[in-house]
C-alpha cells in the first residue's frame, strides 16, 4: 500500500493478477534481452526429451511467454480488466490454481496433440478468465444466460477460426482455456468457494 501527500491511497487490489502480469511483463523483457533465446529455452512448450526438467517446466511457463510486446499487451489487457473481479470473488489461492491448471492443461495437451507445434502465450488463462467471469453464480439446476452466451460467442468464434482460418493464433489453447474456466467456475461456485454469495 502506498500513500500519497494528500491521503489518497494506492492499494496492492489483486496481487496474484499483479505478479502474473509482473511475470510475463519481466519474461517477454529477458526475450527481448536475449534474441529469443529464453522462449526457446523457457517459455515455449513444444515436445521434447522426457529426460530434460525444462521440458516438463515449459509446460507451466509457457503462459508467461510472449512472442513480443504487441503480443503481450492485448493479452495483460484483459487479465487486468477480468483478474481483479475474480481474485476478489474467488480468492488468492483459487485463482492460483485456476492459472496453473490452465497451464498445465494447455501445456501437456499441446505437446501430446500438436507435437509439432509450439505454444506460447497467456491467451489460454485469458479465455479461462472470461468464461470464468460469465458465471457470476450457480443454483441448484441452474444455468447462467451470460455463461451460454459468452461461451456460444467466444468458442464458437474459435472453432471457426481453427476450421476455416490459418493464422498463427493457438485455438485449442483459447478453446481449452475457456473449458478450464467454465468447468472451474461451476465447481467453484457449486462448492461454495467464493467470498460472496447469491441471495
Amino acid at each position: 500500500m502506498f500513500s500519497g501527500k494528500r491521503g489518497l491511497k494506492v492499494t496492492i487490489n489483486a496481487p496474484v493478477v499483479i505478479g502474473f502480469v509482473a511475470l510475463c511483463v519481466a519474461a517477454t523483457l529477458i526475450n527481448a534481452l536475449t534474441g529469443g533465446a529464453a522462449n526457446r529455452v523457457l517459455f515455449t512448450v513444444r515436445r521434447g526429451s522426457l529426460l530434460n526438467p525444462l521440458t516438463y517446466l515449459r509446460c507451466v511457463t509457457h503462459v508467461i511467454g510472449h512472442s513480443g510486446f504487441d503480443h503481450l499487451l492485448g493479452n495483460m489487457l484483459y487479465i487486468l480488466i477480468l483478474g481483479p473481479m475474480l481474485e476478489e470473488k474467488y480468492g488468492k489461492a483459487n485463482m492460483i490454481f485456476v492459472i496453473l491448471a490452465t497451464a498445465l492443461l494447455t501445456g501437456v495437451l499441446s505437446v501430446i496433440l500438436f507435437p509439432h507445434n509450439a505454444l506460447c502465450g497467456a491467451s489460454g488463462v485469458v479465455f479461462s478468465m472470461i468464461l470464468l467471469s460469465s458465471i457470476t453464480s450457480v443454483g441448484e439446476g441452474e444455468l447462467p444466460l451470460t455463461f451460454i452466451l459468452v461461451a456460444a460467442l467466444y468458442l464458437g468464434q474459435q472453432v471457426y477460426q481453427g476450421l476455416f482460418i490459418k493464422d498463427n493464433v493457438s485455438q485449442f489453447a483459447h478453446i481449452l482455456g475457456g473449458l478450464v474456466g467454465a468447468g472451474l467456475g461451476f465447481y467453484m461456485n457449486r462448492a461454495g468457494l467464493t467470498r460472496y454469495h447469491k441471495r
